[in-house]
């Protein structure tokens, strides 16, 4: 339908999971894309997926420098930008007692301080009318166990957004926020879900999901395209809970 038709958008984690599926809904929508990603082989691989119309960037969000490249480039290749999508996250799950300080600054790094300077630095290229998204998750007011860490960097970035929706009213710039459930994406792995382990995995998560299961990342995209094309233009400093009704349990 080329709803992003003659955009340009950021995707920062897009070389996997809703990263990647959101930037490639943005290419096929019409959008020249800029994935950003910590590893050059996903990047790379990602980018060549995508096509022409998408350059890979690889960094680390929790680096500033990187936040300087990828103003750099799209100032340079393209003038500015149009969308932002401030996806990059991690997750370590662990009980409040037996959390790092090193595993704390990580979790903080990476979710919310790239968060807060990743919009600072892309801002003065942002095009008026333009739109931010921020990837947070319904972990921030529903409590999951060993959450407490990530729950809090989610929690932080939602006030960033609403702050920052009235900051750049003059420009007509909206900010909103996503905020999945339980996604059937690569980081399940990364949490040690085991593949003999899955089924029972998914059986459990279902049963405390309205819908009987998880999501797909292609559904996040979906709703990550409403919220930063013409369809979403009234809607500003929100936070869209894409969890099949989790939350309301």
């Amino acid at each position: 339908m080329n709803r992003l038709a003659n955009k340009v958008a950021v995707v920062t984690g897009g070389n996997s999971g809703i990263g990647l599926a959101t930037a490639r809904l943005f290419v096929a929508e019409g959008a020249n894309v800029v994935i950003v990603g910590r590893r050059a082989d996903a990047v790379n691989a990602a980018a060549a997926e995508l096509g022409d119309r998408a350059i890979g960037l690889t960094g680390d969000m929790a680096d500033s420098a990187t936040h300087e490249r990828v103003a750099s480039l799209v100032a340079e290749r393209f003038g500015g930008v149009d969308i932002y999508v401030a996806n990059a996250g991690t997750n370590t799950i662990a009980p409040s007692d037996t959390v790092s300080i090193e595993s704390y600054d990580e979790h903080f790094a990476t979710n919310t301080k790239a968060v807060f300077f990743g919009v600072q630095k892309i801002a003065p290229h942002m095009r008026e009318g333009g739109a931010i998204l921020l990837t947070s998750s319904i972990a921030s007011t529903r409590v999951f166990d060993g959450h407490a860490v990530y729950a809090g960097t989610k929690a932080a970035i939602e006030a960033f957004a609403r702050s920052w929706a009235i900051e750049f009213k003059a420009r007509r710039i909206r900010v909103n926020v996503i905020s999945p459930g339980p996604v059937d994406t690569p980081i399940l792995a990364k949490l040690g879900i085991e593949s003999t382990d899955r089924p029972a995995f998914e059986a459990a998560i279902a049963n405390s999901i309205p819908l009987g299961r998880l999501g797909q990342a292609d559904e996040l995209a979906r709703a990550a395209l409403f919220l930063v094309s013409d369809e979403g233009s009234f809607v500003n400093g929100v936070n869209l809970k894409v969890d099949g009704g989790m939350s309301l349990i």
